[in-house]
């Protein structure tokens, strides 16, 4: 296993973290006006209000980490979805508006339209990761200098826009056990109605991603094809994901999410092993123009500096979120400082 190899590791296990982070506040998010009172949405609100920023950080990392160890794919990722990127980075900036301002004022004009921003921003988000993801899948134009040759109406393709509905289905299912973990009373039992709800919603989802990438994206196949045994990989994400209703039904709401964390890391890593070793795929010529993990990379010695740095900086991100989950942990309680 070479450098360039090291970092594709280091990059998916940052986009998991990622995933499995912020895909719970984002889901809590696009579920936020599905409850019409108050004190339930400030209950939603307060629920992650002390650890959605500190997710949102990851994205940062994995941007970092892409740029640092691959920067030829940070180029043409950032400029081929140009006008994408600007729309989610602007989904980012309103939907922390819609948390920090929904409290300043009482009124309700004032409390539903900030709800409506931060709903609409969390699943603009949600979707747009999604979407970005199944044209990684699919390829985008580049021609012989690897240079974008298409256009912003081209990554709304069918298989990307399935791709987007199956993450927000995602996130919103993770989304809802995180509730149902830190909520109480009829709240808490409502929520576990959703759970259910979000579960079937996500395995339809689900199914029909994985049979249409089965029969129209045969290059997602090659490496379980090659390695028989990679073929556990989905299986362990259906069970953990079948395995949520039984945890919940038990009560063990904290193992639910562990289990729906664990599916949501497991399709991440599904979705390295069938676009290994491209990062960037071309939907013209795939054999010559793709941006590879062998023809994108850093030199060795950039890389070997960046393994030092994240040896180091790392364990010092995970000692924090570590920190803040367990001061936070519990049930919500409302007081005069809660948004």
């Amino acid at each position: 296993m070479n450098f360039g190899d090291i970092w594709y590791i280091v990059v998916i296990a940052c986009m998991v973290c990622y995933a499995m982070l912020d895909g719970f506040d984002l889901g809590v998010g696009s579920l936020h006006l599905f409850t019409k009172k108050d004190t339930d949405r400030r209950i939603f609100l307060n629920a992650i209000g002390p650890v959605w920023d500190g997710n949102e950080v990851w994205l940062v990392i994995v941007g970092g980490a892409l740029f640092a160890g691959f920067p030829e794919a940070y180029a043409t990722i950032f400029s081929a979805f140009y006008n994408l990127v600007m729309m989610l980075l602007a989904a980012l900036i309103f939907r922390a508006a819609g948390i920090e301002f929904r409290s300043k004022l009482e009124t309700p004009k004032w409390r539903s339209f900030w709800d409506g921003v931060f709903f609409t921003g969390s699943v603009i988000i949600a979707f747009g990761v999604g979407l970005v993801l199944g044209n990684l899948i699919v390829g985008i134009p580049l021609d012989a200098h690897r240079d974008f040759v298409g256009s912003f109406g081209g990554f709304f393709n069918a298989y990307s826009l399935l791709v987007g509905v199956t993450t927000l289905a995602l996130f919103m299912m993770h989304g809802s056990i995180y509730l149902v973990m830190k909520t109480e009373g009829a709240l808490h039992n409502r929520l576990r109605r959703w759970v259910k709800k979000t579960i079937f919603v996500f395995i339809l989802c689900y199914v029909i991603t994985t049979l249409v990438t089965h029969f129209y994206m045969p290059h997602m196949l090659t490496f379980l094809r090659e390695s028989p045994w990679l073929i556990l990989i989905p299986f362990i994400a259906f069970g953990m994901i079948v395995s949520i209703p039984v945890q919940i039904y038990k009560g063990r709401d904290g193992w639910a999410f562990i289990c729906s964390s664990l599916s949501i890391a497991m399709l991440v890593v599904l979705f390295a092993i069938g676009t290994f070793p491209m990062l960037i795929r071309s939907s013209i010529h795939p054999d010559t123009n793709s941006l590879t993990v062998a023809n994108a990379v850093s030199s060795d010695l950039t890389l070997k500096v960046l393994l030092i740095i994240v040896a180091i900086g790392l364990p010092l991100v995970f000692a924090y979120g570590v920190y803040v989950y367990r001061l936070f942990r519990g049930k919500v309680k409302l007081d005069k400082s809660s948004y």
